[in-house]
């Protein structure tokens, strides 16, 4: 069936402010009861970090996501829960989103309560929901421009270039992603239509908007030579293989394989939409993302914005299929495997599971889940190793971790066991060094190889200690090794920048 492309003056649906909204109360009731659980994860405490030191940006990042942990630990604290204040606000904000583009779609009132329920309950919203993350603010901002987009669309008013050009603009404060959603929409545009939009003055004005709004984070990083761009090609380099091998179970595995079918109707629904201003761009747009990013290597939560988008336009025709024919029996038929499906989502992205039982398939499908525990016992060990120096050289010992994630988490929980700041060559940690030249004396070297070419910098290294995560998490600080050394083999400042790394 041919659905009928929505013109400007027909009337939108009224927005399910009741249906919505509870959707919107209950997950954010849920993640508020569980955002103090485990512990911090190595990226929040990095944030909490970059947030100390505020600037235009970072080595792997835009400034946008640190303001905002900077911003929440001010007004409720550097805790957990006061720190996911931020990724609860935005998960709220994420499904309301996904309504009104069901909304925005022609999607009545059980529609778009559809579209909020599904999205809510999907992995990957509920992961991001959890902790604060750049892909929680990411999710957000995409969905702002494809609603931007489509509201673009429909009214066929270019005036909207100017709102999708500040969208996107807001977003290159936060990722660089937001440019693979401009090249997939806009390609999609040209080859399928309607071409009109992108006529006039309006797609360059919005396009300017864009460009005013990111250009400090884009100055400063031209400045410091554009070191986001050398992280990326890390990323692609490294996981490259793995991304493309897992590309297609992971677009499965991070709404839900429930809602594959709601999203592949959507795309069949938009594709078949005819008009002047039709959404039927947005259709392919899924697609050629989904081919750039298997060229590049890119991470296959990459698109997930996009099938949020997608699951919203499949909100009504799975509605209305509920509801036609033998209605009992087919609510009956999905409803089993929806209740598994929600279930399994909420064990695999929240935590709600003792931590002895974590390692297994739970770290398999999410391994952000082992990497927020064990992080006060991390430090509680390194603090057991300072202790060892005498008194009388500790004002020139120094603590100097292998990644950002173990100088963030020494830097939040180190002050209770007299712990002084560390230093680290990983991502921006290295521009927030080196430490003085006169801090000469004991070096306790966290996370080194014993005999590797960070610990070739230092003098008199002997294993002091091993860390063992609690509960036997496998995660990425397990059997981390702890060196004492005597000192460096010279000064912070003339070594410094040969112990930088970004991956």
């Amino acid at each position: 069936m041919t659905v009928r492309a929505r013109r400007a003056e027909d009337p939108l649906p009224r927005f399910a402010v009741r249906g919505v909204g509870v959707v919107v109360v209950v997950q954010t009731a849920v993640l508020t009861a569980l955002s103090g659980r485990y512990g911090f994860h190595r990226d929040e405490l990095y944030f909490l970090a970059a947030g100390d030191r505020l600037a235009w940006g970072y080595v792997d990042q835009p400034p946008l996501t640190p303001v905002l942990v900077r911003l929440a630990a001010e007004l409720f604290g550097a805790t957990e829960p006061g720190v996911r204040v931020v990724s609860t606000v935005m998960a709220a904000a994420t499904i309301a989103l996904v309504a009104l583009i069901a909304r925005e779609l022609g999607g009545a009132g059980a529609a778009q309560t559809f579209a909020a329920f599904t999205a809510a309950v999907s992995a990957l919203v509920l992961v991001v929901g959890h902790m604060v993350s750049t892909t929680t603010v990411d999710l957000l901002l995409w969905l702002v421009v494809a609603l931007l987009l489509i509201r673009l669309l429909r009214t066929g008013d270019q005036r909207w270039w100017l709102a999708v050009g500040a969208a996107v603009g807001v977003a290159l404060l936060n990722k660089w992603l937001v440019l693979l959603l401009v090249f997939a929409v806009g390609l999609a545009l040209l080859l399928v239509g309607p071409r009109s939009v992108l006529r006039g003055r309006l797609p360059v004005a919005g396009a300017g908007v864009a460009l005013v709004i990111a250009a400090p984070a884009l100055v400063w990083q031209a400045r410091h030579g554009f070191p986001l761009l050398t992280v990326a090609g890390g990323i692609s380099a490294d996981d490259g293989t793995e991304n493309r091998i897992m590309f297609v179970p992971l677009q499965i595995a991070y709404l839900s394989p429930v809602l594959v079918p709601v999203w592949i109707a959507g795309m069949v629904r938009l594709w078949r939409e005819r008009g002047p201003r039709s959404p039927r761009a947005l259709a392919l747009a899924y697609p050629l993302l989904v081919a750039v990013l298997l060229v590049v290597g890119g991470k296959p939560y990459y698109s997930i914005p996009l099938l949020l988008v997608l699951l919203a336009a499949g909100a009504e025709p799975t509605v209305n299929w509920l509801d036609r024919g033998r209605k009992t029996a087919r609510r009956i038929a999905v409803s089993l495997p929806a209740v598994l499906a929600c279930a399994g989502s909420v064990v695999v992205a929240l935590p709600v599971l003792p931590v002895a039982v974590l390692d297994g398939p739970v770290l398999a499908m999410n391994k952000e889940q082992g990497e927020q525990v064990g992080w006060p016992e991390f430090v509680a060990t390194v603090a057991e190793v300072w202790r060892t120096i005498p008194a009388d050289s500790k004002e020139t010992a120094t603590i100097f971790t292998a990644n950002y994630g173990q100088a963030g988490a020494i830097e939040q929980h180190g002050s209770a066991h007299g712990l002084p700041v560390p230093y680290s060559g990983h991502m921006s940690y290295a521009d927030w060094g080196p430490p003085p030249d006169r801090r000469d004396g004991p070096v306790v070297l966290v996370g080194a190889a014993p005999g590797g070419r960070v610990a070739s910098a230092f003098t008199g290294c002997e294993l002091a200690a091993v860390h063992h995560t609690p509960g036997g998490v496998g995660n990425d600080e397990d059997g981390t090794a702890i060196m004492l050394c005597a000192g460096t083999t010279r000064p912070w400042s003339s070594m410094w920048p040969s112990l930088r790394h970004f991956y």
